[in-house]
């Protein structure tokens, strides 16, 4: 239990830093433009990374309990795939950890 805690807690920070890139891009590039975001699974060591434009990062944002991981990092015990892409999977996830997202997003 405390497990999935710590990996959304992991998963909300990836978030927060892309929501950074958001706000900036949103200031400074074209909203087609193509941007390098951070994966947003659950391993605080991660630095993979996968493109998208601004309006393809917020929309798979719209839940708050959804995540954006590189297909790779997809954790099946932890998060259900909702949509996939061809650099990343938009997973939500479930249970606990679910709750956990919810809550960190506010």
């Amino acid at each position: 239990m405390v497990d999935a805690v710590r990996l959304a807690k992991n998963e909300s920070v990836f978030r927060r830093v892309n929501e950074s890139v958001v706000q900036l891009a949103e200031r400074f590039f074209d909203a087609a433009e193509r941007l390098d975001f951070l994966c947003e699974c659950a391993n605080v060591r991660c630095t993979e990374r996968f493109s998208a434009t601004v309006g393809e990062y917020e929309e798979a944002h719209v839940e708050r309990d959804q995540f954006i991981v590189v297909p790779a990092h997809f954790d099946p015990a932890l998060e259900r795939v909702v949509a996939e892409h061809a650099e990343y999977l938009i997973v939500e996830k479930l249970g606990l950890a679910g709750e956990v997202a919810e809550d960190e997003a506010g």
